[in-house]
């Protein structure tokens, strides 16, 4: 029974229950940025470079047995995720500098501990 709940314990820390939650999350945001990739850069930008190069189809793009067609969508795909990761995060570094609070006035004592600091300079 003890082992039982030392597991439960473990599963419903907090970091483990975010950390399961980051991963289902950036699974569906991986499948987002993959859309986002395949349906609409890929057709917008990659196309017209792609059919200057005579190879419509960036998947079947290969050289002997090596598919570095494949290779080239992963790249930019990560390229993608990494430089929209870094917009989120610097959004959020923004958002914490914009809470930092603002010095507060001296308390009572700070003001009195001044002035006696002030009289003795004199």
């Amino acid at each position: 029974m003890g082992m039982l709940k030392e597991f439960r314990d473990f599963a419903l820390r907090g970091n483990v229950v975010d950390l399961a939650v980051a991963v289902i999350i950036g699974a569906a945001f991986g499948a987002i940025v993959s859309s986002l990739v395949d349906d609409v850069i890929t057709p917008l930008l990659l196309t017209p470079a792609l059919k200057a190069a005579n190879a419509q189809n960036l998947d079947q793009l290969s050289w002997g047995a090596v598919k570095y067609g494949k290779f080239i969508s992963a790249i930019i795909k990560f390229v993608i995720i990494a430089f929209i990761l870094f917009l989120i995060v610097k959004s959020f570094k923004s958002i914490e500098k914009k809470k930092v609070p603002a010095a507060s006035e001296p308390s009572p004592t700070e003001k009195l501990l001044a002035e006696i600091r002030d009289e003795l300079k004199k």
